[in-house]
This record gives C-alpha cells, sequence and structure tokens, in this order.
C-alpha cells in the first residue's frame, strides 16, 4: 500500500529531511509517509474544489451572456 510518489518524494529530500520530519512530528504525524500522504491528499482535493469553482463560473458567466442576448423590450405593453 505504499505510494510510490510519496516514497520518491521522501527519497529527495536530501537536506530537508529533518525539517520535514520535524513539522511532521509537531503537527502530530506517526511518520514522515503519513505526513506527506495527507499533504498530497490535501492538495488533491484543493485541485478538485478549485476545478468545480471554475467550472460554476463558467456556468454563471455563460447564463449571464445568455441573459444579455436576450433583446429588451422598449415600452412596458409588449
Amino acid at each position: 500500500m505504499q505510494n510510490p510518489q510519496i516514497l520518491e518524494l521522501i527519497e529527495n529530500l536530501k537536506g530537508r529531511r529533518n525539517y520535514e520530519e520535524k513539522k511532521a512530528s509537531k503537527l502530530g504525524f506517526n511518520s514522515l509517509y503519513a505526513y506527506f500522504e495527507n499533504k498530497l491528499l490535501q492538495e488533491k482535493t484543493a485541485l478538485e474544489e478549485s476545478a468545480r469553482e471554475l467550472e460554476i463560473s463558467k456556468a454563471e458567466e455563460k447564463l449571464l451572456k445568455e441573459e444579455k442576448s436576450k433583446p429588451k423590450k422598449t415600452c412596458g405593453c409588449c
């Protein structure tokens, strides 16, 4: 169940490994692996949320364009 992406991140830390281990223990993680697993999960959810917000804003923009394209009546009787 080891994620190769997380293992690669841990291997490539080199001089920052001690810093990241201290940070992980300070935040309450049992291991450096669990810390990076949580970090990647948060990034993934943030990307999904931003994509969802972008989709919503595009839909709203499309609705606004449709409303503007309708011809406006100048008199109140029609």
